[in-house]
């Protein structure tokens, strides 16, 4: 079967791609950073030697590895750089250095765009970046189409706040207000008004997967895509909207608004339509629900037995 490298495996997307891929009969080489050194799905993008290794026979390359958060690239902007950037320099030039070499697909965000000025907002919009996570996207997106300028074959997709799993970063948003919402907790939002495009993660590895099938089918020239829903929620809505579709119990709290957060963002998905022929199919209501109830789930017979044992 035909191998591809996905960087970051483990993480929301990762998790969610793997089992689509191997459906549609690809061997998953898996790498990443969240395991034992002595794992064997261990990889590090800023370890060229391990790319190197991970890389071998590979026809493409789903680079997903990222310090994946704003607020931790403002807390460590040299880690952010190293691996947003530098990292994705490496696993371009290892790509480039193969026999035959493999396709690569970088995972960038909507936050390259910073504050836009109107909206929605479509791929051809100016970049303007506000915070460290932003400026190493953009800068890897520039790597990316250099490479390709180089004659490797590339692709962008941009992304927008993906949801879906219990197993994602529990202070994301969504995670957040929804276990919030299974449990009768409280909600802290940051910036009531703030208003962004939430997409849910099998919308996210459908649009992957269509990218993947017009590279396989040797497609050069593929602009950088959103992969979004081109619709607004503010947080607010959110944080109500969970409310509602949980136990409709919990305190939501209004908190100071972060300097370094983009305040608006929805994206304009005609162009991953008219290219991928892809368009999201999963609302906000519809992953919502779905999150809560996975959380609750998981979570409601533990704490029903811790209370019975109190």
């Amino acid at each position: 079967m035909p191998e591809i490298l996905i960087t970051g495996s483990a993480g929301l997307i990762g998790r969610a791609l793997s089992p689509l891929l191997s459906q549609h009969h690809f061997q998953i080489i898996d790498f990443d950073n969240i395991y034992p050194q002595t794992h064997p799905n261990y990889g590090d993008i800023t370890n060229i030697e391990t790319l190197r290794q991970a890389m071998q026979d590979c026809v493409g390359v789903i680079n997903l590895a990222a310090v994946s958060r704003v607020v931790w690239g403002e807390q460590n902007p040299e880690l952010c750089r190293l691996t947003n950037f530098y990292g994705v320099q490496n696993v371009l030039q290892v790509a480039q250095e193969q026999d035959s070499p493999p396709w690569v697909i970088f995972s960038s965000s909507r936050e390259v765009y910073g504050q836009p000025d109107s909206l929605p907002v479509h791929e051809d919009m100016p970049l303007q970046p506000m915070n460290v996570y932003a400026h190493a996207k953009q800068d890897a997106e520039n790597a990316v189409l250099a490479a390709r300028q180089q004659g490797l074959q590339t692709a962008i997709v941009r992304l927008s706040n993906v949801y879906g799993c219990t197993q994602d970063h529990a202070d994301r948003v969504v995670p957040a207000f929804a276990r919030a919402a299974a449990l009768g907790g409280a909600m802290r939002v940051d910036g009531w008004a703030h208003t962004f495009d939430f997409t849910h993660v099998s919308d996210t590895v459908r649009g992957i997967w269509a990218v993947i099938q017009r590279l396989q089918a040797g497609v050069r020239d593929l602009p950088p895509i959103h992969l979004l829903t081109g619709n607004p929620t503010t947080l607010g809505q959110l944080a109500t909207l969970a409310n509602q579709l949980g136990q409709g119990v919990s305190a939501i709290h209004e908190a100071k608004e972060r300097d370094f957060d983009v305040a608006k963002f929805y994206g304009n998905p005609a162009r991953a339509k008219q290219l991928l022929g892809w368009s999201a199919q999963v609302s906000i209501e519809q992953g919502l629900a779905r999150l809560i109830a996975d959380f609750s789930a998981e979570l409601k017979p533990a704490v029903a037995e811790v209370e019975a044992l109190a």
